[in-house]
Order: structure tokens, then sequence, then C-alpha cells
């Protein structure tokens, strides 16, 4: 199995859409143009932030191949795996890995979430990695599934092969903190809250799976080499200046308001696709101001 990268920061790629709700895969393209000069060790195309659900199966390939073509050797593919069942789930990593991935980031699946015991979750992610071609990743994101998968259940899957790492997005830093405890030493522990990325990296995690980072890649990237640097007064001093940005366009306004903060900030792609729709004229003001008062964007003050 081949040695995948993840000690660094990679984006959620978001998925640019026109008005008319139609992929823009020349702003993806030039998104990822723009990132690749940032440091970013990798992308994430198809997350939460992707708005994979909104995606029919070819535009999900297109997206994952635009990725890779625009991104340089260097850089970490981890395809989402949006699946509710464990076999859909083994085709799309499957899948994944003709289009050009190098792992796939599987989601509790959760239709289903008052049936998801801790032991069906065993059963459905070592069934997966068993048949993917390509490394698993854990996604452990319960604000958006209503699924927990718990520390002791991450770390046990940790002992599989073909499962390196999980990013956990659910911002319990107690939870974070156990399963570094607990996991095998090679297993990744990748933080999805922005909020918490510099106690996570004080406790071990690997590095950070960030929807801020779509937006502003250069400071959390800053964050992270800063920490691995030993400076720990700078990398505290950016976690406190992204976290009120990563608050905002996240659990305050979603993708709606991580696109607007983008286009903001001079990234293309700003509309959602339906049913989510762009965020108002206030929530764009308010957005503005959260971005200012960061002071990580002098070009906008």
């Amino acid at each position: 199995m081949p040695t995948i990268n993840l000690n660094g920061i990679l984006p959620p790629v978001t998925t640019p859409f026109t008005e008319r709700g139609d992929v823009d895969y020349g702003a993806l393209a030039a998104n990822i143009a723009l990132y690749n000069e940032t440091g970013l060790r990798g992308y994430v195309p198809l997350g939460s932030n992707g708005e994979a659900v909104h995606l029919t199966s070819d535009e999900r390939r297109q997206v994952i191949e635009t990725v890779r073509r625009a991104a340089t050797g260097e850089h970490t593919i981890v395809a989402g795996v949006n699946e509710f069942s464990s076999r859909a789930a083994i085709e799309a990593s499957r899948a994944a890995a003709d289009f050009g991935a190098d792992a796939v980031l599987v989601i509790t699946p959760y239709f289903y979430k008052g049936s998801m015991t801790q032991e069906r979750l065993t059963l459905h992610f070592t069934e997966v990695a068993d048949h993917s071609p390509l490394p698993v990743l854990i996604y452990n994101v319960p604000q958006n599934t209503g699924v927990i998968i718990d520390p002791a259940t991450i770390a046990a899957l940790g002992e599989h092969q073909n499962i390196i790492g999980v990013k956990d997005s659910a911002g319990n830093m107690g939870a974070v903190s156990e399963t570094i405890r607990l996991a095998p030493d090679r297993f990744a522990v990748m933080v999805g809250n922005g909020g918490i990325v510099y106690p996570s990296l004080t406790m071990g995690a690997t590095g950070a799976i960030l929807g801020v980072a779509c937006a502003a890649p250069r400071a959390c990237v800053e964050l992270y080499n800063a920490f691995k640097a030993g400076d720990h007064a700078r990398s505290r001093e950016l976690q406190n200046r992204i976290a009120p940005l990563s608050q905002i366009v996240t659990a305050g306004l979603s993708v709606p308001g991580l696109k607007a903060a983008m286009n903001i900030l001079g990234l293309g792609g700003c509309f959602p696709r339906a049913p989510l729709t762009p965020v108002s004229d206030a929530e764009h003001e308010k957005i503005k101001a959260v971005i200012r008062k960061t002071g990580l964007f002098p070009e906008i003050e």
C-alpha cells in the first residue's frame, strides 16, 4: 500500500456552480491553481463542503478528475464517499481510484441513523476497507449525519491495514484526544473543525481537513507550520484569528457562507446548488466584517 501523506492542511474543496446551477469546472481548476501556491498538503473533493450530495455520479467523476489534473504531483487527493450502503461505498471507492484519487474519505452511513450501532459501523467500515483499492479514512460529522462513531470504535478500526485515518469534524476536543490516545501510531487523526486545530495538533493530530481553508488557505497552513516549527505563540494567535471565520462559514452559514467568503477573497464559484441558496446581503456584509476583523487579509481592509 503506498504511503499517503496527511501531514498538513487539506481543504474540502467547494464545487463551483454557475448561477444556473451547472458545475463550473473551469472555476474549480482555477481555484486549485491558486491553492497550489499556498502550501496545502492536498485536496478533498466531494466532501460536505463540496456539496457531493447535490452532484450526479458523472459530475462527481469530473470533479475528481478536474482536481487531479489541476493539482501537482505532490498533492494528496482524498475523494469523499457519501453512500448509504456498504456496497455502494465500495463501488464509489473503486470509481475514485479510477478517477485519480489517492485515498477515500468514507462517511458514516446515516439514513437509518437509529440503527447505526457501533457494531454496524464497524462492520461497514471493515467491509469497505476490505474491498476498496484505495486507503480509507473514516469521516465523523455528526452535525450533518446525526451519527457518532466512538473513539474506541475508530481506534479499533485503525488496526485494519487499509484504514489509515479519520476526519473528525464533531468539534469534541475530548473525543479527538481519546482517539489519538487509543489509535495505532501510524493512524492519522485529522481534525475537521477550525476552532480546535491548534489544541488538536498539541495532542498529536496529524493535520486538518478544514472548510475554512477553502477561504483562508495561507493562514491555516501558517498555523500548522508555526506549530511544527515550535512557534506556539504564533500558532495560537492564528488559531484565535481563524476561529471566528471558521465558525461563521461552517456552523454559522454553512456552504453558502463559505462560498460567499471565497468570493470576497477572490476565489470562484460562489453559487451553491439548490435547495441551498446564496447568503443574503446582510449575511454577506457580516462575513466581510468577520474577514476584516481577522486581520489576515489586508487587501480587503
